[in-house]
């Protein structure tokens, strides 16, 4: 599972739009080999921020030092680092629910794996250490367990499915064993719930089930691609992306009430729409937006919950994606 002289946005951003996208966990996104961008051509402080936003930051993924790395900025687009500094493909962060550490899918042993690093990139760990891929970390919100997929059981590529473990790497274990594709775990903030994506009802839709793995439900009916769930902070809502009201190419993040019901669109965009995360108060949404390729590479973006004032934080020539967004951080962070 080797991802070669480039990186792919992550499964839960994908659109099964290929059987190799789809099995690798990344998919439609190319994350190109860049030159390295100099810091003159980083944005400037771009959003103003309402309540205590200012002590919240958003980690992502960047091609713009020539490889795929873990970035993190403040929430209004300010401040662009790199926290992994390393030559091998890293993505996919996300954060602890104390804003002390993240979790992020590398290759840099060979095969996509989770690992965990501090919130300033020190101390990156592999967790799984597995020869499959085991990717899409989230964290359950008292921080003591991690779900995932992974492709582990059954021949390579054959499936993917949804694991959970301690927060240590320790007692990795299976939640979902079903012949489709299972996966994008996204844990509800009452560590009650786990949100995914499936296809074994025959099209792609969003699922719920206990933490335990026990009483998988559907949540969305719809002949389209409904994909990548994300929990509101009161747990009363969940965001994802659709074409529902369109072709592949004009993917667009909806937001639905926990139950499946009152699907509401957000986004309006000629461009591929994906990768939801709430503000930790609940009041925005940051998202990935763009077509892809060198001419309109993807940015990550941030609006109101309702789907107004959508502003572009990263401003990059490189491509920057998949955004995870941080609990309220402490005022010496």
């Amino acid at each position: 599972m080797q991802l070669e002289n480039k990186c792919i946005i992550p499964v839960r951003s994908t659109v099964f739009l290929s059987l190799v996208g789809a099995i690798l966990g990344f998919g439609v996104y190319g994350c190109k080999k860049e030159e390295p961008v100099s810091e003159e051509s980083l944005p400037e402080k771009s959003v103003s921020l309402e309540g205590n936003l200012e002590n919240t930051k958003i980690a992502f993924m960047s091609s713009r030092d020539g490889n795929c790395e873990i970035y993190v900025m403040n929430a209004d687009g300010s401040e662009q680092k790199n926290l992994t500094n390393n030559p091998a493909t890293d993505m996919d962060p996300s954060w602890s629910p104390d804003g002390k550490k993240i979790a992020f899918v590398s290759n840099r042993d060979g095969n996509p794996e989770i690992y965990v690093m501090n919130a300033d990139g020190g101390a990156q760990k592999n967790l799984t250490n597995n020869p499959a891929g085991d990717m899409h970390p989230s964290w359950s919100p008292d921080g003591k367990k991690i779900a995932f997929m992974s492709i582990r059981e059954g021949k390579r590529g054959a499936n993917l499915e949804i694991y959970v473990m301690n927060a240590d790497g320790s007692e990795q274990k299976r939640l979902t064993n079903n012949p489709g594709w299972d996966k994008g775990p996204s844990w509800s903030p009452d560590g009650k719930k786990i949100a995914f994506t499936s296809d074994r009802d025959r099209n792609i839709g969003i699922y719920v089930m206990n933490s335990d793995g026990t009483e998988q439900k559907r949540l969305t009916y719809n002949p389209a691609l409904d994909e990548g769930p994300s929990w509101s902070p009161d747990g009363k809502k969940i965001a994802f992306y659709s074409d529902r009201d369109g072709y592949v190419e004009f993917i667009e993040i909806y937001v639905m009430n926990a139950d499946g019901s009152e699907v509401t669109r957000l986004t309006n965009n000629s461009d591929f729409v994906a990768n939801p995360s709430w503000s930790p108060d609940g009041k925005k949404i940051a998202f990935t937006s763009g077509g892809g390729g060198f001419a309109n590479p993807p940015e990550i973006y941030v609006m109101n919950a309702d789907g107004s004032k959508q502003i572009n934080l990263t401003n990059n020539p490189a491509d920057d994606t998949d955004p995870s967004w941080s609990p309220f951080l402490s005022s010496e962070k």
